[in-house]
């Protein structure tokens, strides 16, 4: 087994294609973008002030993150898969991601966790950071306007009010704010392939990530 990292902006279909991926391989899905969510949830939840050292350490030493075999983000027990995937959190979660207490607690469980192989972990800085030597690393992309209707068709499929115009709008602020923090930015790893998915279908990125696995693989 291998551990495979996808990096890319918001809305670039990073975990559908991680979970197919899963589905091909056998291996375990890690949504790291879900683990941010979850720290800018509760952090909005209890009416903490993330800018706060102190509290911030004090919601990292108590909260719980998990995910169930079908799939669900647990918060500290409760089903919050729905709750993270606001366009209220996606923005709170680029600010909370910034904090460098953030990122070293859950950097540190993502990589106790990939540490037995097997892994699909996409986010923003798993080439660069989280698994550097991972054995395939993918860099995904695709414009601005893709991924906004994206991401406005997911809203819409889960029941979420959206502004398409507003959309881009904020993906393309989260996109300065994810390459423009201090701590691990998002950018390419010097060995990842780069996708661009703006004209390709699922499947079609699917294949062309599994050719690339297929060159990696433990020959039988």
């Amino acid at each position: 087994m291998i551990n495979i990292a996808i990096d890319g902006p918001s809305a670039s279909g990073k975990s559908t294609i991680a979970k197919l991926l899963c589905n091909e391989l056998g291996y375990k899905h890690l949504d790291t973008g879900a683990m941010y969510r979850c720290v800018a949830l509760k952090a909005k939840q209890s009416g903490i002030d993330y800018n706060d050292k102190a509290e911030l350490e004090e919601l990292l030493e108590n909260i719980k993150i998990d995910f169930s075999s079908e799939g669900a983000v647990l918060l500290d027990g409760k089903d919050v898969s729905k709750e993270i995937r606001t366009d209220e959190i996606s923005m709170l979660a680029s600010d909370v991601s910034t904090k460098k207490e953030v990122r070293e607690h859950l950097v540190e469980l993502q990589q106790a966790i990939a540490s037995n192989k097997g892994y699909v972990m996409d986010g923003r800085d798993i080439g660069t950071v989280v698994l550097p030597d991972a054995e395939v690393k993918i860099f995904m992309t695709a414009d601005v306007d893709t991924r906004a209707k994206r991401r406005y068709l997911e809203n819409k499929e889960k029941g979420l009010k959206s502004n398409l115009r507003e959309l881009s709008q904020e993906i393309i602020e989260r996109d300065y704010q994810d390459t423009h923090r201090k701590h691990s930015p998002l950018k390419k790893a010097d060995d990842a392939i780069e996708i661009d998915t703006s004209n390709l279908t699922i499947n079609q990125v699917v294949d062309k990530i599994m050719v690339i696995v297929s060159e990696v693989l433990p020959k039988e």
